[in-house]
């Protein structure tokens, strides 16, 4: 490390928080007269405007009295009032936008505005129904918080809440309470986006099930029983969410209506005005937001616009086969909000996270996705959002979970990991790194909440020697704080590339930098320099190219905490003299932080990115209903370098910091915090303080240097024992299917009509049976010259449907997808009766065993959703059928049994239908026989393998389990039930997943677990399935103690 000498002194440090250059000592009495003078006339304008134009909106206002009308008047009335000095005035131009339903959330062209202070939106998504567990809730909630996020976006789903008509469940994992509460515990507002359409890679995009065959208009517009459906639904989100609002001490700060939608189709205008009329006819309050799938200015004006609009952006795509290879960044974003909605925030409510995966052998998996959208990418794609000037975002995906049961659209599979931030499994990632350092410097930057787009290096803006650097320069119009934010120009290169750069400060312009030939910025990485930048209470930086990690008040002194890695020099000026007061040429060693500067009110600390990648910035709580919050509840935080995570931290009237948090390994633990802080405790356990190394780090109160050991116990995998039962008893001579319901329709309302037949509908939905696995029965009487039965069976994506007559096996038809590539929803085949099989002058059957993947998602034409899954042609080669039996699971979307988990859960195979997957079913009788033997004879068909096993694992151990079957490709459909809720579709002949995590509260950690697998054999051939429960992650720490809801059997509403 080398360190320039520097002799500035605590008095300059202070009188640079005079203004820029010391302005407010350095201008005589006639300048205070003539600003008094001034602020007068602008008070008597301000006062005009309100007597005489007192329905003027806040729009109007806004713009009336932006800084620059401000300073063009004070220039007029002084020619030489000194436009630094605007400073002094800037809350007069702060005037907000509302919806007119509450002031609590307002806004400007700069930035959201909650409880009349500033705030800008750094956000992720996240999914409570891909996580059904609502004690892992705060979990992820306290991850946002510990990267500096200050909100999460959520889809509601339409389907799993309202599973019938008239039926609307707010229960069990589908209620919002626990997310509300969880929120205000962990400091996280919350977008709330319940559709009713929501997309999300989920079947129908979220519309209800039971829409898709009841509803005759068309979907998503103002057809009146489309809008009918969807009342109750919408109801229940408001009562749900109107006492959990921002304005009721909530976490909710905005509604988004439907999702990713155009103004311009058929009734799409209307139907956006009735949800809005709905949510404005309620106690709803808070502002309604939209997410325009593309550059299309939806909904800015006219019929339907919100009071918020957002753009969505996905650059990379939905393809991680090459994730080396980007595409560049997106130039126009800018320039397309000042022509769309210049007078509000510019707001992305979904940037790219990650991506899905698709189905197929060549699917590159989401360790391709994660590498795609990671650190690199993070670091330049969501800075260039900040160079757009946006100051509200939101990631897609933060943590994508599971697509457990039903739940995922036919392109995906069950994991809904998305390469993001946090694994599937809960577990972090690099990507959590880069995104931290993101957010504490974004919270650590009040002065970036508000700033004025000045121009780049190609407009001419900014000054750098090499083109192959491009710099955006955003300035605070107030405070005249300047970010600088640099990329290459070819943001796709992975070259290094050098420059100089001018930097204009309020002590003049220096040329950066002094010390070194050279800048260097590496090929796919972004930076921000800062000038005029103010922290904590007095400190101030006149210009830094090194990155900020932390700067803010803790206790006593204003701290700063930046990084300089090997390799890129970086240098810091404090005084107002343009001179490098810092400089570290070749960076520092590895190890710290080290102090550079230690005094009573202030401390500065530097060490490489990889060391400050360890610290956390938990808040201290505040008082009131947001007392979790920064800048509403609190500003009071500390700092704690070396935990795996840190998740919270209170401070006791004895001094002692209480931390809780994640270990991952033995550690040192270093915090800087107030003053008055003595001790400290790690998940309630002393840690003893190491007096040299906490010297070395501050010689002032309130730091604190120990060792964090970690000892795990052994934790032993269970064996597994398996219980065995055919589950096909269809295709037996003699199955008496007269309680299964006649398939006689004639008509139906979904627009995808039958290829052939005699016009008899055989779709699942319009039934009943929309999800999972559906049994077709086709009966006729054989004359004996029968001899084939041609078959078109839709089934979505990947699908599979298997074919007997009688008990004889005819084959499997499949449904395609390699990598979203020869994609094959449906498929018409020719099935030949071998002979022997047909009994003639007597009833023969056809038995369809058909998995429904899920309904397609809303496209151009949004009655897409309604997906024809069943039978779309049947016919023999000579004759007619006679009666079609079909049944899917036990009652249906209307009756089905198992409220706790839920209408896409189960399907129609017989052991589902029997409750054969609940904990607590007797097996008893069943024979023994391992998983890896597959089915008996090596014949098709359907079996039910159980076992139950304990688990012992101690409650202050985060343990991340997953089930992994064998990676073999073998024509065979596993379905994964833990404790009765369906974890996993396993499709061995297609992939790619293998491996499906299941939590904590799923799984019982402290007891017995019940898992089910019903195998599926696509063809009369062996299949050697394998599967085992293998440990993924092992943490000391967690969020807290999870409740467990895992109901047992029950012989009430199932099959006998």
């Amino acid at each position: 490390m080398t360190v320039l000498p520097h002799d500035y002194t605590d008095c300059d440090l202070k009188h640079s928080m005079g203004g820029p250059g010391g302005a407010a000592s350095m201008h005589g009495p006639r300048h205070v007269n003539m600003l008094a003078q001034a602020i007068l006339v602008l008070v008597a304008i301000v006062l005009s405007f309100a007597l005489f134009l007192p329905q003027s909106s806040s729009t109007l206002w806004s713009r009336s009295f932006s800084a620059s009308h401000i300073s063009d008047i004070l220039a007029r009335f002084s020619p030489d009032f000194p436009a630094e000095e605007l400073n002094l005035i800037a809350p007069v131009s702060d005037v907000f936008t509302s919806n007119g339903r509450t002031d609590q959330v307002q806004w400007d062209n700069y930035s959201l505005v909650l409880q009349g202070q500033r705030v800008l939106i750094y956000s992720g998504e996240f999914h409570t129904f891909r996580l059904p567990v609502p004690s892992l809730w705060l979990d992820i909630l306290q991850k946002v918080k510990a990267a500096g996020f200050n909100a999460v976006s959520v889809y509601v789903h339409w389907g799993l809440s309202n599973p019938a008509p008239g039926v609307v469940d707010f229960n069990d994992w589908r209620s919002l309470q626990p997310l509300f509460d969880a929120a205000l515990a962990a400091g996280v507002w919350v977008v709330l986006r319940p559709g009713p359409y929501i997309n999300a890679e989920t079947t129908g995009g979220g519309i209800a099930h039971w829409v898709s065959s009841q509803v005759a208009g068309t979907l998503r517009t103002n057809a009146t029983d489309y809008q009918a459906a969807w009342q109750d639904y919408i109801q229940g989100i408001i009562s749900q969410t109107a006492p959990n609002q921002i304005t009721a001490g909530g976490p909710v700060i905005a509604v988004q209506v439907d999702n990713e939608y155009f103004q311009s189709g058929f009734g799409n205008a209307q139907y956006f005005a009735q949800l809005e009329a709905a949510y404005h006819n309620s106690a709803i309050v808070v502002p309604l937001t939209y997410n325009d799938p593309g550059e299309g200015k939806n909904f800015v004006n006219g019929t339907g616009a919100v009071d918020i609009y957002g753009l969505d952006s996905y650059p990379q795509g939905f393809d991680c086969s090459h994730p080396e290879t980007w595409s560049p960044v997106v130039t126009n974003y800018h320039d397309y909000h000042e022509g769309t909605n210049p007078s509000q925030p510019w707001y992305f409510p979904e940037f790219q996270g990650g991506s899905f995966d698709p189905w197929g052998p060549s699917a590159p998996g989401y360790a391709n996705c994660r590498e795609l959208t990671g650190p690199n990418f993070q670091s330049v794609f969501y800075r260039q959002l900040w160079a757009s000037n946006a100051k509200l975002m939101s990631f897609y995906m933060f943590y994508g979970g599971t697509s457990w049961g039903g739940l995922p659209f036919p392109g995906v599979y069950t994991s809904y990991d998305y390469g993001a931030t946090i694994q599937e499994s809960r577990e972090l990632t690099t990507k959590f790194t880069e995104v931290k350092f993101q957010g504490i410097f974004l919270r650590s930057s009040p002065d970036f909440v508000k700033t004025d787009w000045i121009g780049n290096s190609t407009s001419g803006a900014v000054r750098v020697t090499n083109p192959a650097a491009f710099v955006t320069l955003l300035k605070n119009p107030d405070t005249g704080a300047g970010f600088w934010i640099v990329r290459q120009t070819d943001s796709t290169s992975t070259a290094l590339t050098t420059f100089n750069i001018t930097l204009t400060t309020s002590a003049g312009s220096i040329t950066l930098p002094q010390t070194t030939p050279n800048i260097t910025i590496s090929g796919r990485q972004s930076k921000v320099f800062v000038t005029d930048y103010h922290y904590g209470s007095a400190g101030f930086i006149l210009f830094s190219t090194a990155p900020i990690f932390f700067a803010g008040r803790i206790g006593n002194r204003d701290v700063l905490y930046f990084t300089a890695d090997r390799g890129e020099p970086n240098e810091l000026g404090f005084s107002h003299s343009t001179r490098v007061d810092f400089g570290f040429p070749e960076g520092v060693i590895a190890g710290g932080p080290f102090s550079v500067s230690d005094d009573s009110d202030s401390l500065m600390l530097v060490s490489t990115s990889a060391t400050a990648s360890t610290f956390f910035t938990p808040v201290l709580a505040g008082t009131g209903p947001h007392a979790n919050y920064w800048q509403i509840g609190t500003n009071t935080t500390v700092l704690v370098g070396g935990p795996h995570l840190v998740r919270n931290a209170t401070l006791g009237a004895d001094g002692t910091l209480a931390l809780f948090g994640d270990l991952n390994s033995t550690t040192t633990i270093q915090v800087i915090g107030p003053p008055q802080m003595t001790a400290v405790t790690f998940n309630g356990l002393a840690v003893t303080k190491d007096t040299g190394a906490t010297n070395s780090l501050s010689r002032f109160p309130g730091t604190f240097v120990g060792h964090l050991n970690l000892t795990l116990p052994p934790l032993p995998q269970p064996s597994l024992v398996w219980k065995f039962q055919d589950s096909l008893p269809e295709v037996q001579s003699g199955f008496d299917d007269s309680s299964w319901v006649v398939a006689n329709h004639t008509t139906t309302n979904i627009p995808f009509k039958p290829f052939y037949g005699d016009g008899r509908i055989l779709y699942g939905c319009d039934y009943g049976f929309c999800e999972n696995i559906v049994l077709w029965r086709g009966h006729f009487t054989a004359t004996g010259q029968e001899i084939s039965a041609n078959l078109s069976i839709n089934g979505g994506e990947a699908f599979a449907a298997s074919v007997w007559l009688n008990s004889q096996f005819l084959g499997t038809s499949f449904g395609n997808s390699s990598n979203n590539r020869h994609v094959l929803e449906e498929t018409d085949d020719k099935f030949t009766f071998p002979s022997g099989s047909l009994v003639p002058g007597a009833d023969n059957v056809i038995t369809i065993i058909q998995d429904n993947m899920g309904l397609n998602e809303s496209g151009s034409t949004p009655n897409t959703i309604k997906s024809p899954r069943g039978v779309r042609g049947f016919k023999l080669n000579t004759g007619t059928f006679g009666t079609w039996k079909v049944q899917g699971k036990i009652g249906g979307y209307q009756n089905f049994p198992d409220r706790t988990r839920g209408v896409l859960n189960e399907g129609g195979l017989f052991g589902e239908r029997s409750g054969w997957h609940l904990p607590g079913f007797d097996t008893s009788s069943w024979t023994t026989r391992d998983i890896s033997t597959g089915l008996p004879n090596s014949q098709a068909g359907v079996g039910f393998f159980v076992t139950t096993f304990d688990l012992n694992i101690p409650d202050n151990l985060d343990v991340m389990l997953s089930f992994t079957f064998d990676q073999t490709s073998q024509p065979y459909r596993a379905l994964l039930f833990v404790n009765g809720w369906m974890m996993g579709k396993r499709v061995a002949n297609l992939g790619p997943q293998f491996k499906f995590p299941v939590h904590k509260g799923i799984l019982v950690y402290n007891g017995l677990n019940t898992v089910a697998v019903a195998l599926w054999v696509l063809e009369d051939v062996a299949v050697t399935p394998s599967l085992s429960l293998t440990i993924d992650t092992i943490l000391v720490g967690g969020s807290g103690p999870v409740t467990y809801n895992n109901p047992g059997f029950s012989p009430q509403g199932r099959q006998t």
